[in-house]
């Protein structure tokens, strides 16, 4: 690849700021919408925030971690930018749609590249009825809740709840539990990806439940579907050597 139109965001981080300002003094930049790659300066919220603001553009993405994790970025180099750029390797990340109807019976569409999550929104557990291709499969999680994660999301939150990594090219998605009470040994599932996967809240009046797709949240939701949208991919650029891949596998065996 050869990009000679080149456009350069940041977070709002000092650090991202000062990288922003460097790589501006070297580097003729473009906007965004005239752009062939964007670079995005910053950590992995940063990242989520750029591919979502870039959905429909059949533009890459080029990460260079300026946050804390950074599993989705390249390592920051203000040295050799566009040799990087002409370098690097392409993975093509599929969201997931989430279609959530709250209990007004308004229905909010959303994307996730990393996860949907519902939450519980009081003190009181979600107690949520779960059916995949129309099967009911449980009949009530009592939990904190529930997600749908894709692989390139499944070293995330996913992680943290005691969920499954996947690799890129697994075909499949993570049905985690958040601190289920309720059947206390189920652990989640692995699904397929065309799988459609539909949560049903149990008593939302009591028991209020919030959906999140990334991070847009639709609160007090009574019904939330989510499928992978195949139609939608988002263009992420990796150096060689720390492929988006060979970071899942590495991420298998990190204590």
């Amino acid at each position: 690849m050869s990009f000679e139109k080149i456009a350069l965001v940041a977070s709002d981080a000092p650090e991202a700021e000062a990288a922003l300002a460097e790589l501006s003094a070297r580097h003729a930049a473009v906007p965004p919408e005239e752009a062939e790659v964007v670079v995005a300066l910053g950590g992995d919220g940063f990242m989520l925030k750029t591919l979502h603001e870039n959905t429909g553009r059949d533009v890459p993405i080029y990460g260079m971690n300026l946050g804390s994790v950074g599993f989705l970025m390249n390592e920051y180099r203000p040295d050799a930018l566009a040799e990087r750029l002409d370098g690097a390797e392409m993975a093509l990340l599929h969201p997931l749609r989430m279609f959530a109807r709250d209990i007004e019976g308004a229905v909010t569409e959303a994307l996730a590249i990393n996860e949907v999550s519902l939450f519980r929104q009081t003190q009181q557990a979600a107690k949520i009825r779960i059916a995949i291709d129309g099967r009911t499969r449980l009949e009530a999680l009592v939990c904190d809740g529930v997600m749908v994660a894709t692989p390139a999301g499944s070293t995330a939150y996913n992680v943290s709840a005691y969920g499954p990594i996947l690799p890129l090219e697994a075909g499949i998605l993570a049905l985690t539990p958040i601190s289920a009470f309720r059947p206390r040994r189920w652990r989640g599932a692995l699904l397929p990806r065309v799988a459609r996967v539909d949560f049903e809240i149990l008593n939302p009046p009591k028991r209020p439940v919030s959906a999140v797709a990334d991070s847009f949240e639709v609160r007090d939701v009574v019904h939330v579907e989510v499928v992978e949208d195949r139609e939608i991919g988002f263009q992420v650029l990796f150096d060689p050597e720390h492929g988006l891949e060979e970071r899942i596998l590495r991420e298998q065996f990190i204590d």
